[in-house]
């Protein structure tokens, strides 16, 4: 009987500190000012109910709360705005106290040099040397040509009849892409590495053994000695590569001179940001194509135009990408309803007004631009896997998509990934025919996935 006593007593002992402490931490932040919402745990606020729910938790708090709340996620004290017009406006307004806010972890794995992190005179000068990288003239001239080699290369082999898992085929794809570098051992290497690195960025950032972040930070520090001894190399053999590390390389008329440690944090980032969205984009197009067939049949239609004017052996062209002016709606579809990226982070620099709350100095802002995909105001009949709404440009320009961000944030990678999509499409669907196998489970929170793969069987095209 006294046991359960003792064990009664140590129930009610336990609720109490853990009342307590959520009691004090709601004390903590009660400051004039702040919007409503809840703060959760001490240090790790409301992190886990955040990664477990997502959206859930987003439209729960949404729902309590109103559009513009406060909650502590990703080891820090953050303002949700779900507002769209509050989030234009943070977007395009940098300079009136509003700097990115990454969290710690990715900081600390991406570089304090890479462009998300930096800001001012450093974020133009960065963002100018990447640009240059990705301009228009280098799509056509450079890098679509290699695009197009690659394409034909990596979907050669998938007509053999067996089952292939599509989400770890676009993964290397968008990788063996992104690295850009010509050598193979570096890949094989590289590839391993960075899957760990990707991992670390969406962790709490607790130096632990075992721990995503700790895994990260030493892939980090193990890309870092690759690609050092890549750069040595370049330089004591002087021969000009014409890939995107060696454009940053480039000392000779470029006025976006960078320094090594730049250079390589600039490098992780192209493959950090190219690779997420390129795989992810890749996989659901083909997923929302097979399971909406009027979509598929148009951009076969669309593609089997484009390859009616070639020979065989021809490969895309700028003016056939110009073309392709559903397969860019595609994307676009894609990229919505999916939702591969939920938002962006901001951090105030100064204590400032905002949506009429003062927020103070050092908060972060999660400018959560999910919603905005999925407001049938913008997007009627919005669940629907519908590209035709696109051939409309309104809608691509409209000032609510922020599919690629916005302002001076935009990303700078994005016409070259649709165009690493676009030919990535025309090859599979001018070739292949494929079904699913298995029904496979897809996740969309906090990163699109198939949990345990999305599995195909492809056959030729007839």
């Amino acid at each position: 009987m006294a046991v359960y006593l003792f064990l009664a007593l140590g129930v009610v002992l336990v609720l109490c500190v853990c009342t307590a402490l959520l009691r004090w931490n709601e004390v903590r932040y009660m400051k004039k000012g702040l919007p409503p919402g809840t703060m959760g745990w001490p240090v790790v606020g409301e992190t886990t109910e955040f990664l477990k729910q997502g959206p859930n938790f987003m439209k729960n708090q949404s729902a309590r709360y109103g559009s513009f709340f406060k909650s502590h996620i990703l080891g820090c004290p953050t303002i949700v705005s779900m507002d769209p017009e509050v989030n234009r406006y943070i977007l395009m307004n940098e300079a009136k106290g509003l700097v990115p806010g990454y969290p710690q972890s990715m900081l600390d794995i991406l570089g304090e040099c890479n462009i998300a992190a930096v800001h001012g005179a450093s974020h133009k000068h960065l963002r100018g040397a990447l640009l240059s990288l990705v301009s228009p003239t280098m799509i056509r001239d450079q890098l679509l040509p290699k695009i197009d080699r690659f394409m034909r290369s990596h979907l050669a082999c998938w007509d053999d009849g067996s089952i292939i898992d599509l989400q770890d085929k676009t993964k290397q794809m968008a990788l063996l892409m992104q690295i850009g570098i010509d050598s193979s051992s570096i890949s094989q290497e590289f590839i391993p590495e960075f899957f760990k690195l990707v991992l670390g960025t969406l962790s709490l950032p607790i130096d632990l053994p075992g721990t995503n972040y700790r895994r990260g930070f030493q892939a980090r520090k193990n890309i870092l000695g690759m690609l050092r001894k890549l750069i040595e190399e370049r330089r004591a053999s002087r021969e000009a590569h014409n890939d995107m590390l060696g454009g940053l390389m480039r000392s000779d008329d470029n006025k976006y001179k960078l320094n090594d440690e730049e250079i390589i944090d600039q490098i992780i980032t192209i493959m950090y940001s190219g690779y997420e969205t390129v795989s992810t984009t890749s996989m659901m197009a083909v997923k929302y194509l097979h399971d909406n067939p009027s979509v598929l049949h148009e951009l076969r239609k669309e593609h089997l135009g484009i390859r009616a004017k070639k020979r065989p052996e021809d490969p895309i062209e700028w003016e056939d990408l110009k073309a392709m002016r559903f397969t860019r709606a595609v994307i676009f579809e894609t990229s919505r309803l999916a939702t591969v990226v939920n938002g962006v982070l901001r951090k105030t620099t100064k204590d400032m007004e905002l949506n009429g709350f003062l927020i103070p100095k050092g908060w972060r802002i999660y400018v959560y631009t999910r919603e905005i995909n999925y407001n049938p105001r913008l997007y009627p009949d919005t669940l629907a896997f519908n590209p035709w709404r696109w051939l409309d440009k309104s809608v691509e320009c409209h000032n609510y998509n922020l599919i690629f961000g916005g302002g001076t944030r935009q990303c700078p990678g994005k016409e070259l990934g649709i165009a690493e999509i676009s030919t990535f499409l025309h090859y599979f669907v001018t070739r292949y025919r494929w079904e699913e196998i298995g029904g496979d489970k897809l996740m969309k929170f906090p990163r699109v996935e198939a949990p345990n793969g999305l599995h195909i069987r492809v056959s030729p095209q007839c």
